[in-house]
Parts: C-alpha cells; sequence; structure tokens
C-alpha cells in the first residue's frame, strides 16, 4: 500500500533559522501518528509548513500527499485535497459566526472532495451541525457566535475539532490540541477524535505529554528533539516519556 503522505529528507527554516532537519515520515492511511518532544523542538513548525503557512520555508527534501507533490500545492489545494490543520492557538475570526464559517468551509472542501455534499441546502447544514456540536457537549448557541470570540481556551479546542468533524479530511494535523485543557475537556476532545477514526483516515497529533494519548491510542509514537526525529516507537514509548522525560536525549527539561 502506497504512503498516504510521504516525507523524505525535510528541512525547514523560519526567518533564514533551520528549525527542521533531516525528517522522513511515512503515514499510511488508517493511521494515527504521535510526535512528542520538549518545547522548541519543532514540532509546530513541521505541521504548519505541511499545511502551506508562508512563515515556515521548505529548504530542502520532498513531501507527497496521496501521490501528489504537497509543496508544490497553494495551502487552499491542500485543505480542499483533505489535509487539516487544528491550531495551537485557535484565531478569532470578528463578524463572521461559527456556522457561516464552517458552512462556507463545508462546501468549498466538498465541490473538490464530494461534490454531491456540496448541495447540502442551509437547513441541512444547521442540523448536521449541532448534531455535531451536541457530541462534542457545545451548547448550539455557539453556532451564532463570532468564530472563537469570547471563547474560553476549551471551546476554542473543541470548535477546531468540530471543525475537523465538519470537513471530514483524510488527514489531520492536530497541533498541542491537548494544551491548556482540563481533563473533562480533553476526554471529550478525544472522543471527537476517536469518532473521526476509520479506516480511511489518519492524524499526526503533536504533544508534548503524553495525556491526551491515553485516550486517543497512537499507532506509531515519534520523539522529535532538535528538529529531528530521534526515535520512534509503538504506543508505549508515549508512556515511557511521560514516566522519564526527554533527560536520555539530552533535554534537561521538558
Amino acid at each position: 500500500m502506497a504512503p498516504l503522505l510521504s516525507i523524505h529528507n525535510l528541512h525547514i527554516s523560519v526567518e533564514g533559522k533551520e528549525i527542521v532537519r533531516s525528517v522522513d515520515l511515512e503515514v499510511l492511511e488508517g493511521e494515527v501518528h504521535a510526535i512528542m518532544g520538549p518545547n522548541g523542538s519543532g514540532k509546530s513548525t513541521f505541521v504548519n509548513a505541511l499545511m502551506g503557512n508562508p512563515n515556515y520555508t521548505v529548504t530542502e527534501g520532498s513531501a507527497q500527499f496521496r501521490g501528489r507533490d504537497l509543496l508544490a500545492m497553494e495551502p487552499n489545494e491542500r485543505a480542499t485535497s483533505g489535509l487539516f490543520l487544528a491550531f495551537q492557538y485557535p484565531k478569532e475570526v470578528a463578524g463572521v459566526t461559527l456556522r457561516s464559517f464552517l458552512f462556507a468551509a463545508y462546501k468549498q472542501q466538498m465541490a473538490a472532495r464530494a461534490p454531491e455534499k456540496a448541495k447540502l441546502s442551509p437547513l441541512k447544514f444547521k442540523k448536521l451541525l449541532e448534531g455535531k456540536m451536541q457530541a462534542l457537549q457545545m451548547d448550539t448557541t455557539f453556532e451564532e457566535r463570532f468564530v472563537n470570540q469570547g471563547f474560553s481556551g476549551g471551546e476554542k479546542k473543541k470548535a477546531e475539532i468540530l471543525q475537523l468533524s465538519v470537513l471530514d479530511p483524510v488527514l489531520a494535523l492536530l497541533d498541542e490540541t491537548d494544551s491548556g485543557l482540563d481533563i473533562d475537556a480533553l476526554k471529550v476532545v478525544a472522543e471527537g477524535v476517536n469518532r473521526m477514526r476509520t479506516p480511511t483516515f489518519s492524524a499526526v497529533i503533536v504533544t508534548h505529554y503524553a495525556r491526551l494519548l491515553q485516550y486517543v491510542a497512537p499507532d506509531k509514537v515519534h520523539v522529535m528533539i532538535a528538529g529531528r526525529l530521534v526515535e520512534s516507537g509503538g504506543a508505549e514509548l508515549a508512556q515511557t516519556l511521560e514516566r522519564e522525560g526527554y533527560t536520555k536525549y539530552g533535554v534537561l527539561h521538558g
């Protein structure tokens, strides 16, 4: 089986400084990978560059997504091809309701990936959205509020998972989605991710701690130190890191 995502010798720089170095990674359909590492190790840089954030420059290497050259695609092409990024710090969008935002994104992405779904009426989309909000224990009145404006940290993260659920991507990049969540919100977010898991859905979860991985079991865990993937293993590696930290990799605090 050809990998869904295939990355070879990837180097990424920010403002001329190399942050990610010589990364190789393959993700198959249906797999969930976790990338763990201390703060500043390059984890967020890695996933943001894959999504096409212009602040991150790929200086060397290749990335193939669904058989296409990912690096040659514009950010909107990456999204409509089924790539999704949940942000560590979700942005506020003043003047745009959550429902309007998600309906516009849904129509654009479905037009490219599943044209029959793009014909969904506003009323049927509202019903679809409210069902998914209830599953995430979100008050449905939030659909009329401006995107993330006045939301708590946990509500912003739930809104990111709501977007993931509505857009139904092929590959989700989750950038520190667990940061700042209390245990109840963490469980709700994890349940949202787990409901997405099918043989055709894959994810790369970037996290500092293993607590999210207690609820979303990864197929593979990778350790990133100073921009390099230095070790890979199964789900048990996350628990080892939780107990022992990153000291053996030369990191004193992490």
